[in-house]
């Protein structure tokens, strides 16, 4: 859950409902739904409770945000992106969750269903009936309608009691104090709003420039009539609707032209924004990108556009805030023209990152993947839907490749898919493309898919003529040869890839994961030098570049060679440095192995207890990938054979303590303790 950054008024019996509700020792449904009009408080009174009962729920509250999605059936990937699975199967995204949480107890939050609200549906009917340790806290504006869900209806704050008391500090920023002289004034203005909690904060900021006399007075005026574009005569729904329509509509009117504008045109992001995209992206016309950054700074201060509750250079609406300015924008006929600027705007930065993968702003990519998901995905999904079908290709290619080393498979495998469908001619973005699809496969697990990929690739590139893009072809395949058990046909095909110099875009990566996947062959295969040979090769190539993805398994490989060498010390240290690697990337199939090998490192310093938990902790982390030990019969037996000889050095019964005491510790807290033992 995320800390809240304001304070909190009111809801004292909401708040008492739902501690009984939310006890798994009381309440007497698991499905829990607050539903209520938009801007009524339902996020913020679902984090509260969840707050309060976090102690209840060992394995954890997770918020899965779902605002943000603009396609069906994306429901159950927030779900898995929200709890950390990397998941690296093709099954249906609903089995991966429901084999993690299988045994556990947690308290799952879907915010503001509304929208995909028959997703949300499914989702609650799959998952309920076979976790018995799960609840689920829902907010919408209607209920799921299943058997058993229990329903708190949201209202608005009592005008006499809890409005005033959050009008007065909302507006205490202004310089306003509440005393017995102004309070039935701010009681008119609550009572006007309708007790709307989203109304009274946009209104309470206006202090700093009107009057309360004078904003009483503005409230009660008629909204001009270009605002009635955005309410159609058929719109239904309750009369609290309206009320806080009216209300985000009058404090629109109160914006300067350019405010509005900018207001209507930042509606396209989606879960945030940086001042820079705000600038490329909404620009244009009688709004220059020099007055932007004033111009934000003006939404910021009367509570349109917030900022970012952990990221200060961030900013984002509050849903109901970005819903009306998404109407503006159609209204004003934009919606189009800004939406393809949003794309192109992500679809360069994806692009860049390719460029600059394999240098030292690697991890500064990752990074900013992450932060930046939810508008790459939205951006892909306006380049799929429009008809040129060529840039739709260059941006999967693009953001593909990134989404396959940062952690979202599903996202990469679902937009390539989609790109590859359409037969697109032959030519450098489907060969990209191509490679990027069999790299997907390979770390899914999905050997079968790869093969058939990897033959596509490397006839692609052999037709293309790019020698760097035939050795990256060899890496779809080799390892694809080598992950199926046929490891002499994967290391006489990878020996064979010539050496060339390394780049530094996307494929300058690939070429670092042939010599991986060459080593990692060699391991497997028992030839410890040559694995390690190889490796130090790789580690080498990685310090040069900058690059962390690749070296960080290279870095494993070595501490694998150093156990086979009986230099026990080493094997701690380079498994560690691996650990850090894949720690730094987000990596979490490479920190389960590296945990894999800092354990067996451990126990043969003879260090037992602290071997087992971090078996235990690299058990959890292999969970989140939903394939221990990427299924591969060689690494579980590996693995095993590490246990057994920890439960022979300290027993079956000690064993099993520190076991779950690692496995039972959160994923960073496990992480730190792997890396620097405490």
């Amino acid at each position: 859950m995320l800390p809240e950054t304001r304070s909190f008024v009111g809801r004292r019996e909401e708040l008492a409902w739902l501690d009984r509700e939310l006890d798994p020792g009381v309440g007497i449904g698991r499905l829990v739904s607050l539903v209520g009009a938009g801007g009524v408080g339902k996020t913020r009174l679902a984090a509260r409770a969840a707050a309060r009962v976090r102690d209840a729920y060992p394995d954890g509250v997770w918020l899965v945000e779902l605002s943000a999605l603009h396609t069906a059936g994306l429901v159950g990937l927030a779900v898995v992106e929200a709890l950390r699975l990397a998941d690296q199967s093709t099954g249906p995204v609903t089995e991966v969750v429901a084999e993690w949480a299988k045994g556990k107890r947690l308290l799952l939050i879907l915010d503001s269903c509304e929208h995909v609200l028959a997703d949300c549906v499914a989702l609650a009917e799959t998952l309920l009936p076979v976790l018995p340790g799960l609840r689920i806290l829902v907010t919408s504006r209607e209920q799921l309608g299943l058997p058993g869900e229990r329903v708190l209806h949201v209202d608005p704050l009592p005008v006499a009691d809890d409005a005033v008391v959050l009008f007065a500090e909302r507006a205490a920023a202004t310089g306003f104090a509440l005393d017995d002289t102004n309070r039935p004034a701010v009681e008119a203005v609550c009572r006007h709003l309708d007790g709307i909690p989203l109304a009274i904060e946009l209104a309470a900021v206006r202090l700093s420039e009107l009057t309360l006399a004078e904003l009483h007075g503005r409230l009660g005026e008629h909204l001009p009539s270009r605002l009635d574009l955005l309410t159609s005569p058929q719109a239904a729904g309750p009369p609290r609707h309206h009320t806080l329509r009216t209300a985000i509509g009058w404090s629109h009117e109160l914006c300067a032209p350019l405010e509005r504008l900018l207001w209507a045109r930042l509606s396209v992001f989606a879960g945030g924004f940086c001042l820079n995209a705000a600038e490329e992206v909404c620009a244009g016309g009688p709004l220059p990108a020099g007055r932007i950054a004033e111009l934000l700074a003006r939404l910021v201060e009367q509570s349109i556009v917030r900022r970012h509750r952990t990221d200060p250079a961030r900013f984002q609406f509050l849903d109901t805030v970005r819903e009306f300015g998404a109407d503006w924008l159609r209204a004003l006929g934009e919606e189009k023209d800004v939406r393809l600027r949003h794309r192109d705007h992500y679809r360069h930065l994806a692009r860049e990152g390719c460029a600059e993968w394999n240098t030292g702003r690697q991890a500064a990519w990752c990074e900013r993947v992450l932060t930046e998901h939810a508008n790459f995905r939205a951006a892909m999904d306006c380049a799929l839907t429009e008809p040129d079908s060529r840039v739709a290709l260059a941006m999967a290619a693009d953001a593909g490749f990134l989404w396959r080393h940062c952690g979202y498979l599903r996202d990469a495998q679902h937009c390539l898919d989609l790109a590859l469908a359409t037969d697109p001619a032959p030519g450098p973005d489907r060969t990209r493309a191509l490679w990027a699809r069999g790299a997907v496969a390979l770390l899914q697990g999905d050997l079968e898919v790869a093969a058939g990929w990897a033959q596509r690739c490397t006839e692609a590139a052999e037709a293309q003529g790019d020698p760097v893009a035939v050795v990256a072809a060899a890496y779809v395949e080799g390892g694809q040869l080598a992950l199926s058990g046929r490891l002499p046909e994967a290391i006489d095909l990878l020996c064979r890839t010539p050496r060339l110099p390394v780049r530094e875009d996307a494929y300058g990566a690939a070429q670092l994961q042939v010599r991986v996947a060459l080593s990692f062959a060699h391991m497997l295969r028992g030839d410890h030098d040559r694995a390690r040979a190889v490796a130090e090769e790789v580690h080498e190539a990685s310090v040069k570049c900058g690059e962390s993805w690749a070296g960080a398994f290279a870095d494993g490989i070595v501490a694998q060679s150093d156990l086979a060498r009986g230099d026990v010390r080493a094997a701690v240290a380079n498994a560690r440095t691996a650990l850090a690697g894949h720690a730094l990337m987000h990596n979490t199939v490479g920190a389960a192995m590296a945990l894999d090998v800092l354990a067996a490192a451990v126990v043969a310093a003879g260090d037992g207890h602290r071997a087992a938990r971090l078996l235990g902790i690299g058990e959890r982390v292999w969970e989140l990938t939903g394939r221990a030990q990427m299924d591969s019969p060689d690494l579980i037996a590996t693995r095993r054979s590490h246990e057994l000889r920890v439960r022979d050095e300290i027993g079956d019964l000690a064993y099993e303590k520190a076991y779950e005491e690692g496995h039972t510790m959160p994923y960073e807290e496990g992480l730190d303790y792997a890396a620097h033992g405490r």
